[in-house]
């Protein structure tokens, strides 16, 4: 990586974007491209063209997506399925016109089937039916990583693609509608510790079992593979580690210090029953994560206290 070469980090605002950009900066990589949506869509083909033509970045993240929890996932697959087919198709295509050198194509754990094997191995890809709550944006990842793929197959492009597991931190989504079970439960418990309720309620049974990875050990995963992995076979990247979503919880609650009751909406879904990703291949090639849960959930508290429970 050289570090005086352009990169454009696209969805620079998102949680993953700004720890990227944070990474990034720390490492001395500071040639950055970043836009914000008002000065480029990247639903918007045209606009996408003309800023590569332009700026001709040697290496792209795309990070950039259109996310959610479950909720949204069910209510609105066809935005989820277009908006994040359209992203992908504009940056993977005009990074190959304009010869970026690399891109770095950021997927998701829900590619995999509902009922995969656990630990989840890269190889369970397209093996069985997917979980219909999130199955629109799971099949929108797909698409790009084929894409990544066909471009380095048909045309020998340097397009990778990282599977990333439930990921949180800094500048996460905290918006009950429309937010991921981690941020979800740490705003619900900093609500109910402000009103000094007796009870917490929270979805499902709390029987699902989650692998959580912090945004800035993902961070650190990316500009590792974008240095030492030039495969256009998928790459899981996790801790190795689950959870349930009852433990979560309640390690929640001791960390925001709502000492109040846990009640299960067991009328609310589940999801998928466990997903935890097998990350053998990534640590084999000598990366790893360096956060623990309870520090991470602990950080991402502190930022939350400063940038939205005020």
């Amino acid at each position: 990586m050289n570090k005086s070469g352009k990169i454009f980090v696209a969805g620079h605002r998102g949680m993953v974007g700004s720890a990227l950009v944070r990474r990034l900066g720390s490492e001395g990589f500071a040639n950055l491209l970043v836009r914000n949506r008002s000065k480029l869509d990247l639903t918007n083909e045209s606009a996408v063209a003309e800023f590569f033509a332009e700026e001709k970045p040697a290496v792209v993240i795309l990070a950039a997506a259109k996310v959610g929890g479950i909720k949204p996932n069910n209510d609105f697959p066809v935005e989820f399925l277009l908006e994040n087919l359209r992203i992908q198709n504009n940056v993977i295509q005009s990074a190959y016109q304009t010869g970026v050198r690399k891109l770095l194509f950021l997927g998701s754990s829900c590619i995999y089937p509902k009922f995969a094997p656990q630990p989840i191995p890269e190889t369970a890809l397209l093996s069985g039916p997917l979980e219909p709550t999130n199955e629109a944006y799971a099949i929108a990842k797909i698409a790009g990583i084929k894409l990544c793929q066909a471009y380095a197959r048909e045309y020998g492009a340097n397009f990778i693609s990282a599977m990333p597991t439930n990921l949180y931190g800094p500048h996460d989504n905290f918006d009950l509608e429309t937010s991921h079970a981690l941020a979800a439960l740490l705003r619900k418990a900093y609500e109910a510790k402000t009103r000094k309720d007796r009870e917490l309620i929270v979805w499902g049974s709390g029987e699902p079992r989650r692998e959580f990875l912090h945004v800035d050990d993902l961070a650190s995963a990316c500009l590792f593979l974008l240095e030492k992995y030039d495969s256009p076979e998928i790459i899981n990247v996790g801790c190795g580690e689950d959870i349930l979503i009852r433990d979560l919880a309640e390690l929640i609650c001791d960390i925001v210090g709502f000492d109040g009751e846990l009640a299960w909406d067991a009328t609310k879904p589940d999801g998928t029953p466990r997903k935890l990703l097998d990350t053998t291949k990534l640590r084999n090639l000598g990366w790893q994560p360096a956060i623990p849960l309870r520090d991470g959930i602990a950080q991402t508290y502190d930022w939350f206290l400063k940038n939205v429970g005020r």
